[in-house]
């Protein structure tokens, strides 16, 4: 498995193997930070379209605050490894560390040991709540699986067969799936019949789609997507075989954009990608210019603490009737 660290210049952004040493970005500061400060977001698969909208706004970010940051983590999915790269960066004690969290009994451990060391640990996307990192930023999962709840029972008239499609074990995605139970559950006409689990390949939607559609006796009436990529893959399967379904999606690429437009994805619940990076970067270079007392405080109990728990980026709804705007925002 190879290893990425993605060079985000203060101009560009582009990627290279990086196997030993790591890449990143450098310039003369006008500013209170300095050249010496390193951030690094460490995610579990650096060729997600997803997580690049993430490192974009980290970049925009360090163009902003003039500091060295990078992407780090493997090419294609993988918990183990992406656990691996967060301790080999934290024994290199940098100035922050964002993390993506895909399992998080795995990273908790490496996340306390990171902040015991005296290394400052955000997650950013996906949360492990337990750990001792220092505050969330990303989105409010189960309102989201709630927003797609709503929408789902709104068009199937609160009854129909339901089946999900994630990588189970995730905790934004079983956070999303808790949000869409919860709606359901005031619904007993929708039935949630199927579960597939993609173990972190998008591709896999598409086999686990025509799998359910084909089973015997198989009725399906909705889809629920809960990662991004997976959306275009669904959506190829329904317009192959001529079926249509109601589907709720997940984030605005630009594969699921065209699916909503031609008809094949129903809605897509949004995310800011870009806000998370931009924002959590921002959030830990301010605690590097102002010092904690102690990064092993009771930040989430004490009612004088200067981090907040949560921060919450914000979701939204994609459908056709704002689909514009969407696509004014892309490029």
């Amino acid at each position: 498995m190879r290893i990425w660290g993605v060079i985000l210049k203060l101009r560009t952004m582009s990627a290279v193997p990086a196997l030993a040493g790591l890449l990143l970005t450098s310039a003369c500061s006008q500013l209170p930070h300095t050249e010496g400060e390193k951030y690094y977001l460490i995610v579990p698969n650096t060729k997600s379209p997803y997580f690049l909208q993430v490192a974009a706004g980290l970049d925009q970010a360090a163009r902003d605050l003039q500091v060295h940051v990078a992407l780090i983590g493997p090419e294609s999915y993988d918990v183990a490894m992406e656990n691996s790269e967060f301790q080999r960066i934290a024994a290199t004690k940098p100035a922050g560390m964002l993390v993506s969290v895909a399992d998080a009994k795995l990273m908790t451990p490496s996340i306390d040991a990171a902040i015991a060391a005296g290394v400052p640990v955000i997650t950013v996307d996906s949360d492990a709540e337990s750990s001792k990192r220092l505050f969330f930023v990303g989105t409010n999962n189960y309102e989201s699986g709630q927003m797609g709840g709503r929408l789902l029972a709104e068009k199937l008239h609160g009854e129909g067969n339901v089946a999900v499609l994630y990588t189970v074990g995730q905790p934004n995605l079983e956070l999303r799936l808790e949000g869409y139970r919860s709606v359901m559950a005031s619904h007993p006409g929708m039935k949630l019949v199927d579960t597939a689990d993609l173990k972190g390949d998008p591709t896999a939607a598409f086999d686990s789609a025509e799998a359910i559609l084909n089973k015997p006796n198989a009725k399906v009436d909705a889809f629920i997507l809960l990662e991004g990529q997976s959306g275009q893959q669904v959506a190829e399967i329904l317009r192959r075989d001529n079926k249509k379904k109601v589907v709720i999606a997940m984030d605005a690429l630009t594969p699921t954009l065209d699916a909503i437009e031609s008809g094949w994805i129903t809605a897509s619940v949004t995310q800011k990608p870009f806000t998370m990076g931009y924002f959590g970067l921002r959030m830990l270079a301010d605690i590097e210019l102002n010092k904690l007392p102690s990064l092993t405080l009771d930040f989430v109990r004490d009612p004088n603490s200067r981090l907040p728990r949560f921060v919450d980026t914000g979701s939204a709804m994609v459908d056709q009737s704002n689909l514009g705007v969407y696509r004014a925002a892309s490029k």
